[in-house]
């Protein structure tokens, strides 16, 4: 008896870890070599790749592959359709499987339904990406951005809610009134 979930359509390939209290639901195939923290949900229709890993509390949406060289850390959110790439200039002709590039979303960050994340790019903390964004450079924690190509439009707290700063550069996030500091071009959270 396993410590996950796999409903009866899924495939979970030998040779991957997988962590105790892990949904994956249907049709989803799960590569060998892959890592699965504890408490993770898979969505239908995903894929996880060799070499891939994933924190714990990773929730992956429908019809998202995790391909090879991306890394998610704890409390990640990928949504829906949302897309990875692993190889900067694909041909079909050429074998670049030896070329493929880091991709590391860190803690807590959340990507929109449709965006489209460029390899080797490093998504920060609890950052944003909105909807049907293309991120083809580095997001920094806690940035929100939005568009094609993707642009940093603002902030936002641990909880996903935009910050304004007042004159000193503090916010307050009004769900859990949080502070953050924004300081250097960059915002960490102070309370």
């Amino acid at each position: 008896m396993s410590d996950f979930f796999a409903h009866e359509t899924a495939v979970v390939d030998s040779g991957c870890h997988i962590g105790k209290g892990t949904k994956i639901w249907h049709f989803s195939h799960i590569m060998s070599g892959c890592e699965i923290g504890e408490a993770c949900n898979i969505g239908q229709n995903v894929v996880v790749s060799p070499g891939v890993k994933l924190g714990r509390n990773v929730k992956i949406q429908n019809n998202v592959s995790v391909y090879t060289g991306v890394i998610c850390e704890d409390d990640v959110f990928l949504g829906p359709s949302m897309v990875f790439t692993n190889v900067i200039n694909p041909r079909s002709h050429v074998i670049r499987k030896d070329e493929y590039k880091t991709t590391i979303v860190r803690k807590g960050a959340s990507i929109g339904a449709n965006a489209t994340i460029v390899c080797g790019n490093e998504i920060g903390e609890y950052a944003l990406i909105g909807a049907g964004s293309v991120v083809t450079k580095a997001v920094k924690p806690y940035a929100l951005v939005v568009g094609n190509p993707a642009k940093q439009t603002g902030w936002v707290s641990e909880y996903g809610h935009r910050l304004q700063f007042n004159h000193q550069g503090i916010a307050e996030c009004p769900e859990t009134k949080q502070q953050y500091l924004f300081e250097n071009d960059t915002v960490k959270r102070i309370s």
